[in-house]
């Protein structure tokens, strides 16, 4: 690792040791700290601390690679196409969101066609857990048995009166990395959100999902 002369440049230099130690190929916290130079339990715990932040991520063997962050283009390129046929299959305006610390953020919205829309603009920034995909990005317990259950869960005024919404996962290497959502004027909803779109969504986040493996 490079020299640091403070305790904040000590942490970028380990952030950056690490990126560096999965930029080829994944690794478990003993093969990070092998190639980091860090202690097993000091780049264990930040390794953690970054995959919180999506700065790296886990496969279903446990070792990390690189997060979303490094795949957000890649993931958008993905979504776009996906989103823009379901907004046109559905009519209603179709978003891609993910989960930034405490907060989920917009970062592709296709917007709805029709006068009376819900929409927010890309780069919204809300609170967890609120809305279907808040629901779903914060891991709520009944989000999760939603989706086991549907491949989706939903929201019905929840967040904004006359709006409701569903969502499912988008999954890359077997972790959830944004949500789609699809939100719905509720005047327009026959039975609920998740009825009436449900299936739809799902499709859309697994055919985002396995672009994503094959990209």
């Amino acid at each position: 690792m490079p020299p640091a002369d403070s305790s904040g440049n000590r942490m970028l230099s380990r952030v950056a040791a690490l990126l560096d130690a999965v930029d080829g190929s994944a690794a478990s916290a003993v093969e990070l700290a092998r190639r980091s130079g860090l202690s097993v339990s000091t780049a264990h715990r930040l390794a953690l601390s970054m995959t919180e932040y999506g700065f790296l991520a886990r496969n279903e063997r446990g070792e990390f690679h690189l997060g979303y962050r490094f795949t957000r283009s890649t993931l958008e390129s993905a979504a776009l196409p996906v989103l823009t046929e379901l907004r046109d299959s559905t009519g209603e305006t179709a978003q891609l969101w993910l989960r930034r610390g405490y907060f989920r953020v917009c970062t592709l919205s296709v917007d709805s066609l029709a006068e009376l829309k819900a929409t927010l603009p890309e780069g919204a920034r809300l609170p967890l857990p609120d809305g279907s995909s808040g629901r779903l990005l914060a891991r709520e317990p009944e989000a999760l048995e939603d989706v086991a259950l549907h491949g989706w869960t939903q929201s019905i005024a929840s967040r904004t009166p006359g709006l409701g919404s569903v969502s499912a996962p988008v999954q890359q290497h077997g972790r959830m990395v944004a949500a789609v959502c699809l939100a719905v004027p509720l005047s327009r909803v026959a039975k609920t959100p998740g009825d009436d779109f449900g299936a739809a969504v799902a499709a859309a986040a697994k055919r985002i999902s396995d672009d994503l493996e094959t990209a």
